[in-house]
């Protein structure tokens, strides 16, 4: 009898043994089976900066734009938008006169919904007055702008990524002068900030959603997977159809939709 009771008490200690060493070692397991999220190194003719992207809450959006970067659509574009204290908006327009926006793909689906918000240093997707009419073109906050964060009452701006080095050289971009040039009314840099390249640095790990091909620019697949949180109503109806794309405008009031429309040149005129 004592030696049946020994044995099962072996057996336990044994279990728990291997129990508790599940227990510690799940952790660390899980944390070297999650794949790193992907980054890309952005140059210009004013320094270079790393974005890191986040697939995890904006697949669709991150998807599209390593589309464009692997076919090489930003080599020699313009930061073509730069509002001091608020964003620098580029990825549309070719670097050489007559400085024109470039063909895109489709847009992409609206994913404001993912809890990012529009923080100094986070990468959004511009788009004109309808929520899913974003395509290339992308902004970097300079400062915290939570106007252009989604309420239920209006879409707001999808943030997709942010910026985790050379921060430095985004405020210098910021701080350019600006003004007419070229085809652009207001807010252009005086002397063009070229965007030289933007490559991969990082790719994304297999399986994930940024990393499925795609047959156009904003189409990356099925196997996508959702936004966190469902984005809210549209607040004005259903989206254009032009290839145009708008940075995000100030607000006048918070119930207002931050989009202003873009003009013909593709050019929005920011709110007040």
């Amino acid at each position: 009898m004592h030696k049946r009771s020994w044995t099962r008490a072996r057996r336990l200690a044994g279990a728990m043994a291997v129990f508790g060493l599940s227990v510690l070692c799940g952790p660390a397991a899980r944390a070297q089976n999650a794949q790193p999220n992907p980054e890309v190194r952005v140059t210009t003719n004013m320094g270079s900066f790393v974005i890191e992207l986040r697939p995890n809450r904006a697949p669709l959006t991150v998807a599209n734009f390593l589309h464009y970067v692997r076919t090489g659509f930003y080599t020699n574009t313009l930061f073509h938008r730069v509002v001091s204290n608020f964003i620098i908006q580029g990825g549309g327009h070719e670097a050489s006169p007559p400085y024109a926006l470039k063909p895109t793909g489709p847009p992409v689906v609206n994913e404001s919904g993912n809890g990012l918000e529009n923080k100094r240093g986070t990468v959004g997707l511009a788009r004109a007055v309808g929520p899913d009419t974003g395509n290339s073109q992308f902004y970097i906050n300079l400062v915290d702008n939570p106007e252009l964060d989604p309420l239920p009452t209006r879409w707001g701006y999808t943030v997709f990524g942010k910026v985790i080095q050379g921060m430095s050289v985004v405020d210098a971009i910021g701080e350019v002068p600006t003004g007419s040039f070229g085809p652009f009314k207001r807010d252009a840099p005086l002397k063009p900030v070229v965007i030289e390249s933007i490559e991969v640095i990082r790719p994304p790990g297999l399986g994930s959603p940024a990393n499925a091909p795609s047959g156009s620019a904003a189409t990356p697949g099925a196997s996508a997977m959702p936004p966190v949180k469902t984005a809210p109503p549209s607040a004005s109806g259903s989206a254009s159809s032009g290839s145009a794309s708008s940075a995000p405008a100030r607000a006048k009031s918070a119930a207002k939709p931050v989009a202003t429309p873009a003009p013909a040149a593709g050019h929005p005129s920011p709110g007040s």
